[in-house]
């Protein structure tokens, strides 16, 4: 793609944006990165550092797309598409892509993307440490740490790209191909964003519209509205399963994950040797096995990565124990089913933290799940009264509000027994309190850490 001398307008100033900007000028583009916020908002120095290297900036208002003329718009993930300049653009036929579709277009090497309304994180880091672990240079990032763009010219076409990519950034990708997609399962997630189950879904499905008869699409068999998917593939498909033995694909098999091709077994790990607990984590790891696999990663490489991968920060994270309570960080759980999983990771008695800025979600089967898991629910954030509700219909009356996550943690201290578990699972964003799920789950940590000190209360 030649894009010297073409006019580009960069919507947000954030992580995204501001790699999008500065990979732009270095390709001789013009550049104009627009920014609601006011310059004095913004973290110190990053206006300064933009004008610096020639991005032209406008902030504090909407930028005019009828002014700057541009040839194409690179939008932020999470910038709603109500806006003015998106919808001038729109009028006026200019593409608007994400930072990952720019990037894609620039990528040497082979991409192998995740989405998925849960598992996304746990599943892009594993194989990340799958494909180091077999000997291979590798990108991981997209939607979790470092964007594509800041890295896609040092990544070569004998490495691999593995990026975990979202419903927002997927909607705006118009030729987004990676070689490997994986979609681990969906579920009703961010319908304040998408409007419809129908909208979040088609967006999911971009990651593998583009594909060609060469490459995969790997899909959990488990998940009937995922499995329906393989019908609109013009790719390869491979199931992955831990509920059923499938004829063709990676399943449990008397105890072990195992590659299924007809006739052929090939046993990679024993299901108890997997590093990641929990039958969620169990469908992540048998994705990531079957990725790695079509990308010619071993049994025995496979094997070693599986059972040796800790899993990440902010999902299903131990914290500590004290005085016999194992406090979890879970803050990555930002829905109700994401958060259900995690009930149903633990047999012992739960406190269960929840709450923050709702996505739409239907709250009723995550408070099914709490009737029958959860000791006492400590309720905090916007979409508190909510999820009361939502246990209110199912009968269960074992939960309290609180205004802040000091009064969570020391309430939830004084609630939890020994032997029993407090877990931050929100079900929610955390944009009502925090920046973001990464921030939640760190205060969380912190005042857990405090209490043990003696420091909370």
């Amino acid at each position: 793609m030649e894009i010297r001398g073409k006019r580009f307008l960069v919507i947000g100033a954030a992580r995204s944006g501001k790699a999008t900007a500065e990979f732009l000028i270095k390709q001789g583009a013009v550049v104009f990165l627009n920014e609601i916020k006011q310059r004095d908002e913004l973290k110190e120095g990053l206006a300064e550092s933009l004008e610096n290297i020639g991005v032209q900036l406008i902030l504090g208002e909407h930028a005019q797309v009828s002014k700057i003329g541009p040839d194409y718009l690179i939008v932020s993930p999470g910038v709603p598409f109500t806006i003015p300049p998106l919808l001038e653009a729109k009028k006026r036929g200019i593409p608007v892509w994400s930072e990952i579709e720019l990037a894609a277009r620039f990528s040497q090497a082979p991409l192998v993307a995740v989405t998925g309304t849960n598992g996304k994180t746990t599943t892009t880091t594993l194989l990340g440490q799958i494909f180091a672990d077999s000997g291979r240079k590798v990108f991981v990032g997209g939607n979790i740490g470092v964007p594509f763009i800041n890295e896609v010219e040092s990544v070569s076409s004998d490495d691999v790209a593995v990026l975990e990519v979202s419903s927002f950034q997927l909607e705006t990708t118009e030729a987004f191909r990676p070689q490997v997609a994986l979609i681990l399962n969906i579920t009703p997630d961010h319908l304040d964003r998408h409007d419809t189950y129908e909208g979040y879904l088609q967006a999911k499905k971009k990651i593998f519209l583009n594909q060609k008869a060469s490459d995969y699409l790997i899909l959990n068999y488990d998940d009937l509205e995922t499995r329906s998917l393989a019908e609109e593939a013009n790719c390869k498909v491979l199931f992955f399963s831990r509920q059923h033995i499938l004829k063709a694909g990676f399943c449990v098999s008397e105890g072990w994950v195992v590659k299924k091709d007809n006739t052929q077994v090939t046993p990679i790990v024993k299901v108890e040797e997997i590093g990641i607990k929990g039958g969620h984590n169990l469908e992540n790891a048998l994705a990531a096995a079957a990725a790695g696999w079509v990308m010619g990663v071993g049994a025995e490489s496979l094997a070693d990565s599986l059972r040796t991968f800790p899993g990440v920060a902010h999902r299903l994270e131990p914290v500590l124990t004290y005085q016999g309570v194992r406090y979890i960080n879970d803050s990555k759980g930002t829905n109700p089913d994401a958060s259900i999983k995690a009930l149903e990771a633990y047999q012992e008695p739960i406190i269960l933290l929840a709450g923050g800025k709702s996505k739409g979600s239907d709250f009723l089967p995550l408070a099914q799940k709490i009737k029958e898991k959860v000791k006492a629910l400590i309720l905090i954030g916007q979409a508190a009264s909510e999820i009361e509700a939502a246990v209110q219909k199912v009968g269960y009356t074992g939960y309290h509000h609180v205004t802040d996550y000091r009064e969570a943690v020391t309430l939830a201290s004084r609630l939890a027994g020994e032997g029993e578990i407090v877990l931050l699972s929100p079900a929610c964003a955390s944009f009502d309190m925090f920046d973001n799920f990464e921030q939640r789950g760190d205060v969380f940590k912190a005042l857990v850490l405090q209490l043990a000190k003696g420091g909370a209360k």
